[in-house]
């Protein structure tokens, strides 16, 4: 049972950097992963890679540094991701479902039985953007002292990918619940995106959304569904309802335009 947590589930785990401006900081990352038994390694457009300061910074992690997969946007490094935790050092305007690190190691062990898992963490002067967070399931904040608050990109790693490690080797002894109970599996990041694409256009056409006003409408629809945790089923079904919503919109606009043109 060892033997399967510490390299099937682990490895369903990835790590995933956004624009990373230091080398370095990507070598002490692969460092603090390796540490603690993960392996995949996401580069969202980082400033520098690959670079020697980040293999030389990396130690005897260079075989995360190697196989680290670069992509240019957050979407490519989050597909095929059932479960996407994003961190977050401060408060946001509109609130989103919370996790403190322990919580998330045990969520991302628990659910990495079932599909991937990506742990987001964004620039080092700035985090995530409010967009990118959006596209996160949940988010998850380090309580560091309040007097001295900020944390090397590295050690956030290291402090997630061990509660991380610590859940899968606590899940030995089959204490943490996991998503057999469930029938159908929980929609992917990539399918939901295309779902949001497909609602706010929907929402366009029945003139109920208005994209150069759009307030905070789809971030609020994007905190709605995530709370609900929609699977593959409810959602093929969300979007069948989309499609026959904007059919019947055509049809009422032919209607009404066919009897305005009879008028004249």
């Amino acid at each position: 049972m060892t033997d399967i947590l510490k390299t099937d589930l682990l490895k369903k785990v990835r790590i995933v950097l956004v624009n990373t401006t230091h080398p370095g900081n990507i070598g002490g990352v692969a460092r603090a992963m390796k540490n603690m038994g993960l392996e995949k390694l996401y580069l969202v457009e980082p400033k520098e890679f690959p670079s020697h300061r980040a293999f030389q910074r990396a130690a005897n992690a260079l075989d995360i540094l190697d196989n680290a997969v670069i992509v240019n946007t957050l979407d490519e490094a989050l597909v095929d991701c059932g479960l996407v935790v994003g961190t977050s050092a401060r408060s946001r305007g509109i609130p989103w479902p919370m996790l403190n690190p322990r919580e998330c190691g045990e969520k991302a062990v628990s659910e990495a039985t079932e599909h991937e898992v990506a742990l987001v963490f964004g620039r080092e002067d700035r985090g995530l953007t409010n967009e990118e967070l959006q596209r996160c399931t949940y988010h998850v904040h380090i309580p560091t002292n309040p007097d001295y608050s900020s944390l090397n990109l590295a050690a956030a790693v290291q402090v997630l990918t061990y509660e991380t490690r610590m859940a899968a080797l606590l899940a030995e002894e089959g204490t943490l619940p996991d998503l057999n109970d469930w029938d159908i599996p929980p929609a992917k990041h990539d399918a939901l995106e295309r779902y949001y694409e497909h609602l706010e256009q929907a929402l366009v056409d029945i003139d109920f959304h208005n994209r150069d006003n759009p307030r905070q409408t789809m971030a609020r629809l994007r905190r709605l569904y995530g709370r609900i945790r929609l699977d593959e089923m409810e959602l093929a079904i969300l979007r069948g309802m989309l499609t026959s919503i904007q059919r019947a919109a055509r049809q009422l606009k032919q209607a009404v335009n066919g009897n305005s043109e009879s008028e004249k």
